[in-house]
């Protein structure tokens, strides 16, 4: 299975509602975008009219691979922009900045490519399972691209005040992935980091220059330089670890309520996520309109089970639920929120099997549906082709190594593994402790995949396993 091959693959609509209010200080426009995450849409257009970031409001976060169609405010100036990429279309005014609450669903086209005709046998299975017990509300990959880009999770050193650590992850490590101006302006305070009297040369590096301002005037005070970040990016940071440790704490409860031989297993950037195959009625009923905390220093529990397994992640990160919390820095907070556990996907429609023409000799599907806001679309499709994504003996393989992506994702497996690795409170203090220049980073802490039972192949999958079976025996036998 592969997404997002092309923009066109994945187009996102958001459905909403504002007040209109003629006078409103706030102009609302319908933002259409390509190969842009919601943030650097926000960026372009605050660049481009030099308007302060504050001054833009938006709905939610869209994915930056695809298409995707959502509102943004912004305060008291009327903009025009008609770029390839990013298109505005004015909708009217309100009297107060757009939020979440402005969303009321997303609908969501999808096309899946690179299907074997195995794939398509199963898939009406798949279907009837997702219509029948939903999906689990996981937060997916996309939430978690610190991770990806070898930032870790930067919230975890400002808990333990490690303020420069955090910073230098933030404002000093460029990914490898990255080619954009970004991981140049990067890769500068890397090589001169300390050197706040210096001006980053590169395109993009203005978004930092209250960071580098402060600390030209406040060299030791990394924990004020935090405070100059972005607000909204501050509380990203936060969100991030807040929803690793819900994914965790719902994996827990799943394996304690429905049993591990009733949950498939699939990979994804953080580890692996458990998804319920079969139920019983008692089981069903359990799950359905059940919430889970996305946990902070005052989140209260609905029963034992629930507290049991939150609780369980926390122990694994060697923290109390009162350790949600930064030192000293009310600005950056953990709030508790409750969590659907399900989300049953509305108007779910397969269409037709059609030959992938970018992908020799297999098929694509479309699929559409409705989610509500938070929920992910692409969880939704991974589920319905869960079998492509599940961990193969801790390698990250498509199809156990088949397809021109087995290197990306071994590649990737590696990096996530590596990122996930436990380093304690003290090690990460003795980094950064009596040194100025490139402080180290403190890795995320994060759990192993869980590996499902393994599923029975197809009567496909064991011939070809017999036949390469045979041809090893043959070749071992040539070198005796």
């Amino acid at each position: 299975m592969k997404l997002k091959q092309r923009p066109e693959d994945f187009v996102v609509t958001e459905s909403w509602r504002f007040d209109e209010d003629p006078k409103g200080e706030h102009f609302v426009y319908l933002m259409d975008k390509q190969k842009l995450s919601t943030f650097e849409a926000v960026d372009r257009i605050c660049e481009t009219f030099r308007l302060p970031r504050a001054s833009v409001s938006f709905c939610g976060l869209k994915d930056k691979q695809g298409r995707t169609t959502q509102l943004v405010a912004v305060h008291r100036r009327q903009i025009e922009l008609q770029d390839p990429d990013l298109r505005l279309k004015p909708l009217g005014r309100s009297a107060v900045p757009l939020s979440a609450v402005n969303t009321t669903s997303n609908r969501f086209a999808v096309t899946v490519r690179d299907l074997r005709e195995e794939d398509l046998a199963r898939l009406p299975a798949a279907l009837a399972e997702v219509r029948r017990l939903g999906v689990v509300n996981y937060f997916d990959s996309q939430r978690f691209g610190s991770l990806k880009h070898g930032q870790g999770f930067v919230v975890k050193e400002l808990m333990r005040g490690e303020f420069e650590t955090a910073l230098h992850n933030v404002l000093a490590r460029p990914s490898p992935l990255d080619r954009s101006d970004d991981a140049r302006v990067k890769q500068y305070w890397k090589d001169h980091w300390g050197e706040w009297d210096r001006k980053n040369p590169y395109p993009g590096a203005d978004r930092y220059t209250p960071v580098a301002r402060w600390l030209r005037d406040h060299p030791d005070d990394y924990r004020g330089a935090i405070l100059r970040t972005e607000p909204r990016w501050r509380a990203l940071q936060v969100f991030a670890y807040q929803s690793w440790l819900w994914n965790e704490g719902v994996k827990a409860y799943l394996r304690a309520v429905v049993g591990i031989q009733q949950l498939t297993s699939i990979r994804y950037q953080a580890g692996s996520l458990l998804f319920p195959r079969e139920l019983d009625q008692a089981q069903s009923k359990r799950l359905a309109d059940r919430t889970f905390p996305l946990l902070a220093p005052t989140t209260r529990f609905a029963d034992p089970e629930t507290e049991r397994a939150a609780l369980s992640v926390l122990g694994r990160e060697d923290m109390t639920i009162a350790d949600l919390a930064v030192p000293g820095t009310p600005e950056i907070h953990f709030d508790p929120e409750e969590r659907p556990l399900l989300v049953f996907p509305g108007r779910l429609a397969v269409g037709d099997p059609k030959r992938d023409e970018l992908n020799r000799g297999r098929h694509r599907v479309n699929v559409a549906f409705t989610l509500p806001p938070g929920a992910y679309a692409t969880l939704v499709v991974k589920r319905l082709f869960h079998w492509t994504l599940a961990p193969a003996g801790g390698i990250m393989r498509e199809r156990d190594g088949e397809g021109t992506t087995a290197r990306a994702g071994k590649t990737e497996g590696m990096r996530a593994r590596a990122t996930a690795t436990t380093t304690s409170a003290a090690a990460a203090a003795a980094t950064v402790k009596g040194k100025r220049s490139a402080p180290g980073a403190t890795p995320p802490v994060a759990t192993p995949p869980v590996a499902a039972p393994p599923e029975p192949k197809g009567f496909l999958a064991r011939r070809r396993a017999e036949k390469e079976a045979r041809a090893s025996r043959r070749a071992a036998a040539k070198k005796r």
